[in-house]
């Protein structure tokens, strides 16, 4: 199956300027969200919680992220609403400095749903900006957004290690500077999105062309986007483990002070961007679902043997899981929007939204075991989670192939 990519005459020299812009706009986005976390070693402490408590704030933040982001896809879809990516950065922005000043753990919680409004808005539109701006390049579009994103979730435990643990919750409103860069980012963005979009339907009133078929009957693309959001559930319920939980894990088991397990954090979560940049690249010359299971079975054996591993082969260990893991999302991306074309929003808005916020679910009762069996019992148990991405098996055979 081959879909006809809108944005495929479009050279990549007026390309790449907003793929660039997209990227450093992700970075920024999700350099902010990946502060939540960041701070939990923090916020423990002063607020008195509990592990539960801490997986309840990634529920919080997760959730509210997920359950808006399918709704703004599927609206979007029909009325590209580009500019409404600086409204999302502003509910951002709110929640940046709520968390700074937050009072109660209550008001922690509203903060950390603001943001989690703030990435429901972002990521679809933004989603539909990549594929159209992509010159029909889909996977290197997609790792080029990507690598931006885990860039940004990756720089977040560097920045509490050296600002926010030495000077303190309030040192969160520091970053409000980033949102404001990201606005301007995005207005400008907008702008040139909307020019993309005025040649497009010139061209398409030029030369019209036939909008592209499903490739699969109703039931058998329900039966792969189901296993599509399956398999991003286990990566994301993998991934939860170390957002939330991996510094305490480092912490109680090592005695790391709380800036090294930062540090260990942020090497765990930097190798993300490196494979999902080179993952989106080889994905448009091997295939989609040569990559998928690349980063199922490349993962597996390093994850298994994770839990018994010393303080060095754990930070060795976990950044060759997360890189190989990381390398598979811009195709199982791509996957689905092959899968389903014309509906990039809504698809971009579920993968980003609903496999994100079973992601946080897993983190509330990752929290709640931990407080029961212990951090390590819990490590033991999610070195099984990649196994999940066996499923893959189920995925149909020949369809859809690599867009061009």
């Amino acid at each position: 199956m081959t879909v006809a990519q809108p944005a495929a005459s479009n050279s990549h020299r007026a390309a790449m300027p907003v793929l660039i812009a997209l990227s450093a706009t992700h970075l920024l986005n999700d350099m902010i969200q990946s502060l939540i976390p960041a701070i939990y070693p923090i916020i423990k402490t002063a607020y008195s919680l509990d592990f539960g408590q801490i997986g309840l704030i990634t529920l919080t933040f997760q959730v509210t992220a997920s359950l808006f982001q399918p709704v703004v896809g599927h609206y979007t879809d029909s009325r590209p609403m580009p500019h409404s990516m600086v409204v999302g950065m502003g509910f951002t922005l709110m929640g940046l400095i709520g968390l700074a000043f937050a009072g109660s753990y209550p008001l922690l919680l509203l903060a950390a749903a603001c943001v989690g409004l703030g990435s429901s808005i972002f990521h679809p539109e933004a989603t539909r900006m990549a594929r159209n701006a992509s010159g029909g390049r889909q996977g290197l579009a997609q790792g080029i957004f990507q690598v931006g994103g885990q860039t940004g979730g990756a720089l977040g435990p560097l920045l509490a290690a050296f600002i926010i643990v030495p000077r303190g919750q309030a040192s969160l409103a520091w970053f409000s500077a980033a949102a404001l860069l990201a606005m301007v980012l995005m207005v400008w963005t907008a702008g040139r999105y909307a020019e993309f979009r005025k040649e497009q339907a010139e061209k398409r009133k030029a030369a019209p062309v036939a909008p592209p078929k499903p490739p699969l009957s109703p039931a058998a693309t329900i039966g792969a986007m189901t296993v599509l959001i399956v398999l991003l559930f286990s990566k994301n319920a993998y991934s939860s483990s170390f957002t939330s939980f991996y510094t305490f894990f480092l912490i109680e088991r090592f005695g790391v002070s709380v800036q090294t397990s930062q540090l260990m954090l942020f090497l765990f979560l930097a190798a993300a961007a490196v494979g999902a940049l080179a993952g989106g690249i080889i994905g448009d010359r091997i295939g989609r679902d040569r990559i998928i299971w690349f980063s199922i079975l490349g993962a597996l054996p390093f994850a298994l043997a994770l839990p018994y591993a010393d303080l060095f082969w754990t930070g060795v260990l976990t950044i060759v899981i997360n890189l190989v893991m990381a390398s598979a999302f811009a195709s199982i991306l791509i996957y689905a929007m092959d899968l389903v074309p014309g509906r990039i929003g809504l698809i971009g808005g579920l993968f980003y939204g609903l496999s994100f916020g079973l992601g946080g679910v897993a983190a509330a009762i990752l929290g709640e075991l931990a407080d029961r069996v212990g951090i390590d019992a819990v490590y033991q148990a999610c070195s099984f989670l990649p196994a999940v991405g066996l499923l893959a098996w189920f995925l149909p055979r020949g369809a859809p192939v690599p867009s061009r």
